[in-house]
């Protein structure tokens, strides 16, 4: 498995923990479970940013890595 499938698949991973908190929020009337799942979220898409930078930097390094 190559860095860049690797990096897909942790992307993918936390996009999709992102959405669940969002549904999560979304999903409840508990005002503190919701501000919490959407804190969650928030701190999940910062981190998707970060990973999505570093997979364009490793495919700029390294473009055997990019995927097709």
């Amino acid at each position: 498995m190559t860095v860049g499938t690797q990096m897909q698949q942790a992307i993918a991973g936390v996009q999709s923990a992102a959405a669940t908190m969002k549904t999560f929020a979304l999903g409840t009337q508990d005002k503190q479970a919701k501000q919490e799942f959407e804190q969650i979220a928030q701190q999940l898409d910062s981190a998707l940013q970060s990973l999505q930078q570093r997979q364009q930097y490793i495919e700029q390094q390294e473009p055997q890595y990019k995927e097709h």
